[in-house]
């Protein structure tokens, strides 16, 4: 038998006036208040043996899903799903069926990743469908595009994509390359607004060697339309093994450079028209501020 001292030291005092208490049907909490033990190992033992009354026992209800609750969790539910079925607390689920064996991890992660997978399927529905709208808003946005629109589209296109003169390396030609087939029609529109014939046109495919070589050239040759004559001997790039490439399968279709015959002038025309355009911008920006 256990011996206390201090406060509890008549334990056998303090047992007689809980079992008193406890046949008297009072609960555990009310006993502990009456004769102020708060230690819970201290008063349990001073009860030991006693029933507790009737009126502290759960109800039948609560019985029926303590039940019912053991029943799903042999069954291999979960926690949540044993808590959402009954519309109980996680506590209660949990004091219930705590001591009878976990579902086998497998099952549970295999439920936890499809739940998982469903939720991301879903954002990534959403996020799609977002991403949708605001490109077809923006687009309708932009409307039709007058003459000067276009120019000035064209000039920044080329300075930012195009070959460039440099006081080391003077060259003032007009040669463009570019990978997206959009961007390529949009530049030859420009030429077309500049009254650029095609005749002047040359172009050259440059693509990696491992790649389908012959369907790249017969994809730009219809994409710009113009005969195989206008094209150059395709520029192949050796492959390395071990560069791992991202640009691979049937979409990939390499680089298509367009170079305009004669373009010394034009060149001279992109370059004034540029930097027209960098002034203009720098002096709203000026007036902006001031």
């Amino acid at each position: 038998m256990a011996h206390f001292s201090g406060k509890y030291a008549d334990f056998e005092g303090l047992r007689e006036r809980a079992i008193s208490l406890r046949r008297a049907g009072l609960s555990l909490r009310q006993i502990r208040d009456e004769l102020k033990v708060y230690n819970n190992d201290v008063l349990n033992r001073l009860v030991q043996g006693e029933p507790p009354p009737a009126w502290t026992k759960r109800p039948r209800a609560k019985d029926d899903l303590r039940e019912r609750a053991r029943e799903l969790r042999l069954q291999g539910w979960t926690y949540d799903r044993i808590e959402a079925e009954l519309g109980c607390s996680r506590s209660s689920v949990s004091l219930w069926v705590r001591d009878l064996p976990r579902p086998e991890r497998r099952r549970g992660t295999e439920e936890a990743s499809a739940i998982a997978r469903k939720g991301w399927e879903e954002r990534l529905r959403v996020r799609e469908e977002q991403r949708r709208q605001a490109k077809e808003a923006a687009g309708r946005a932009v409307g039709h595009l007058s003459a000067r629109e276009l120019f000035l589209i064209g000039v920044s296109l080329y300075w930012a994509e195009g070959g460039k003169d440099k006081p080391y390396d003077r060259r003032e030609n007009v040669s463009f390359v570019n990978s997206d087939p959009d961007v390529i029609t949009v530049f030859l529109a420009w030429l077309d607004l500049l009254g650029i014939e095609r005749e002047r046109l040359r172009f050259t495919v440059m693509i990696h060697e491992t790649a389908d070589v012959t369907g790249a050239e017969r994809y730009w040759a219809e994409l710009v339309g113009a005969d195989r004559s206008s094209f150059n001997k395709t520029t192949l790039k050796k492959h390395n093994p071990k560069t791992v490439r991202k640009n691979v399968g049937t979409s990939y279709r390499g680089c298509l450079v367009i170079k305009v015959l004669k373009g010394a002038d034009l060149y001279r025309r992109i370059e004034g028209s540029w930097y027209g355009i960098v002034v203009s911008v720098r002096e709203s920006d000026q007036q902006n501020r001031t």
